[in-house]
């Protein structure tokens, strides 16, 4: 009797910079597919070509613990792949330095041309895809499905860092919704959720696919602009999503009217880190209740 024999795993994609790519081909921990790069520039190019699942980076092929951490693309590759560095004798001072950079794993040139590198490499994929789950596990609002203050934060976190190292002028947009809470209160929590579930497709709807809309509290949202043309984009685009949440929503057969208030803080000018930009536009909406509420969900979700 035959058995029905598996399908057969995609291919895990990953970028080599290094002397001699890793002998994956029979591993029994893919199948992986290898690309050889020359150059760092090269492997930040192929990470915007198409995606990779990790980067087998040799130092003695990059130049060196230091040429890595000075390295522009290394921010996206940390937040998008999993990244593996060999190390012709790594110390602990060395692994230590990596990890703290984000390196998922230090490998010895060793263990690189080895039989078992195809296995170190599988398991750090793994881990990095499990790590990134329960990141998002954390980091979503229920109610709208939309990041909440802790994945906003992350994610602000890593584009200033990029933005230190390309600079472009962005923004963080905070529109509060009036309304929301009383209907709420008389229809009931789930009308309410599909108020807010309206609200953040009507968001979404008005803007770019590069921007981020978070939901940071009840009738609280965030907007991220990851890059403007001018300091005045942000006013802009202000100025039209509180026109379209502006607009009656039906919830429950009853036409809801809706009114929206919004701030903005401007990068760099108004803050150079996630917790400042968050900070000015609350300072300048003028909602105290709003701020503490922002901070103490942050907190609670840091918790976990």
């Amino acid at each position: 009797m035959f058995g029905i024999m598996p399908a057969m795993a995609n291919p895990l994609h990953v970028l080599c910079l290094a002397p001699k790519a890793p002998d994956l081909v029979t591993s029994g921990f893919g199948p992986f597919v290898i690309q050889d790069c020359n150059s760092l520039d090269e492997v930040a190019t192929q990470m915007k070509l198409q995606p990779c699942d990790a980067l087998w980076l040799d130092l003695t092929a990059v130049g060196g613990a230091e040429r890595l951490a000075q390295w522009p693309g290394l921010s996206a590759a940390l937040v998008d792949t999993t990244v593996v560095v060999v190390a012709p004798e790594p110390t602990w001072a060395l692994c230590q330095r990596l990890l703290q950079l984000g390196v998922r794993d230090v490998v010895s040139a060793r263990e690189a041309a080895g039989d078992g590198c195809g296995r170190l490499l599988r398991l750090a994929i793994e881990r990095h895809r499990a790590d990134v789950a329960t990141r998002r596990a954390y980091g979503i609002d229920l109610a709208t499905g939309l990041p909440n203050a802790t994945q906003l934060l992350e994610h602000m976190s890593h584009l200033l860092a990029l933005r230190e190292r390309e600079p472009a002028a962005m923004a963080l947009i905070l529109i509060q919704i009036e309304g929301a809470q009383p209907l709420a209160q008389s229809l009931g929590m789930e009308a309410g959720n599909v108020l807010r579930r309206k609200i953040a497709v009507r968001l979404r709807a008005s803007l770019r696919a590069s921007d981020v809309v978070a939901a940071l509290g009840e009738g609280v949202y965030a907007v991220l602009l990851a890059w403007m043309d001018t300091a005045d984009d942000g006013r802009h685009v202000l100025a039209k999503l509180l026109a379209a949440i502006s607009q009656p929503q039906q919830v429950a057969g009853q036409t809801v009217p809706l009114r929206a208030r919004g701030a903005v803080a401007l990068y760099p000018t108004q803050g150079r880190d996630a917790q400042t930009l968050l900070r000015s536009a609350a300072a300048e909406l003028g909602d105290d209740a709003m701020g503490r509420l922002m901070w103490r969900d942050n907190a609670a979700n840091e918790a976990m």
